[in-house]
């Protein structure tokens, strides 16, 4: 039978996968109904809370300590789930420098994850990135890290100390990069067809170059998409193995 005590801890082992799962990809679906979220965040809690060393766990002895380390749990949550999140926005913001080149930057649907309007090839490439995600069990890693967490970072003593402030600046600005890598073979390709046309513009100044050109550039944009897709399934399949590797290093430094 559960006591006060351990009904305690389960509640704060919740908070922190919960709130990883929330933000986490696949499970922070807005697909994915909120009874679901909380039905799976509740069993993996539960099973995590069979395995946890209770001995480790400080002494709870006023409503205000159970606050903190709740706000604590949360935070943790947040940060760890939120990590994996950093190749998707690359992703995204890739497919979006790609389709500004394709002339499709006013060609906008819904992403009903965030509920915004985004660029279709951003959409496109962001959707294939989450299946990618899920065929190589990127949703079991993820548990798997959060269980791993408890080994690491005792409940109640995160703290956002500098180390764990540099890296995930670190990989914020990583995602800018990470973003032009991805794009980079469709953008040099339209980088020497906006050669082609300055020099169409110069030689027959009467030719109105932009409606000319625009069907090309669909049509283009396609093909070199499609003739890259096995190249951006192994760079996406690569990113997201290495950003599971980081979230241990992540995991790791939060509970130095």
């Amino acid at each position: 039978m559960i006591n006060v005590t351990d009904f305690i801890l389960l509640f704060l082992i919740f908070l922190r996968i919960s709130s990883a799962l929330v933000v986490a990809p696949f499970f922070g679906s807005r697909g994915i109904p909120v009874t679901v979220k909380l039905f799976l965040s509740l069993v993996v809690s539960y099973i995590i809370y069979l395995t946890v060393d209770k001995s480790l766990v400080p002494p709870i002895e006023a409503n205000w300590i159970l606050f903190v380390f709740a706000v604590k749990e949360v935070l943790a949550g947040l940060i760890m789930g939120f990590m994996l999140q950093f190749v998707f926005f690359a992703v995204n913001y890739a497919g979006t420098l790609i389709g500004f080149d394709m002339m499709l930057n006013m060609a906008e649907v819904l992403n009903p994850n965030e509920d915004i309007q985004s660029n279709i090839i951003g959409e496109f490439l962001y959707y294939g990135a989450l299946m990618i995600f899920i065929l190589i069990n990127g949703h079991h890693y993820l548990i798997q890290s959060l269980n791993y967490s408890y080994k690491v970072i005792q409940i109640g003593n995160f703290a956002v100390t500098e180390p764990v402030h540099l890296y995930l600046v670190k990989m914020t600005a990583s995602v800018f990069v990470l973003a032009i890598k991805i794009a980079s073979p469709i953008i040099v390709s339209f980088f020497l067809v906006h050669i082609a046309e300055g020099i169409i513009s110069r030689m027959i100044p009467q030719m109105q170059v932009f409606f000319v050109t625009q069907p090309l550039k669909l049509g283009l944009g396609i093909f070199l998409i499609l003739l890259t897709l096995p190249l951006y399934i192994y760079m996406i399949k690569n990113l997201l193995y290495d950003y599971e590797k980081r979230l241990y290093t992540l995991i790791n430094t939060m509970g130095a």
